[in-house]
């Protein structure tokens, strides 16, 4: 069974730059399709990016594109979204999520994630 934990999370001002990371245990996340969510306070939980199984193909919701970058890095098992020109607009808590042989698209309903990691907050602010 893969287990998630994000890490990276802080209070940053604006303008700052972050790195999450998503660690990836009991199983190899070459097999899965690897989103990021948000969740704000009083806010429905929002897709950020999804990393697809095997193409790779990474998809970004519109506020992020340009600034939020999701890889893979495979030797350590982990998937690490790089956020830079963080805006205040962008605090919320941050979610991994994996589903097996999944290929994203450009909106990934959190219905479609079956392992969620327990989120990582982040806080833009000045």
């Amino acid at each position: 069974q893969l287990h998630l934990v994000e890490s990276g999370g802080d209070s940053v001002q604006p303008g700052g730059s972050l790195r999450l990371s998503c660690a990836a245990s009991g199983d190899t996340l070459e097999n899965y399709a690897i989103a990021w969510f948000r969740q704000a306070p009083g806010k429905e939980r929002e897709g950020v990016s999804c990393v697809s199984y095997g193409t790779g193909a990474t998809y970004y919701t519109d506020s992020v594109k340009g600034r939020f970058t999701s890889s893979r890095d495979a030797a350590k098992n982990t998937v690490n979204l790089q956020m830079n020109s963080l805006k205040p607009e962008d605090t919320a808590v941050y979610y991994c999520a994996a589903t097996s042989y999944y290929y994203c698209s450009n909106y990934v309903p959190p219905s479609d994630l079956q392992l969620w990691g327990q989120g990582t907050l982040v806080t833009v602010s000045s």
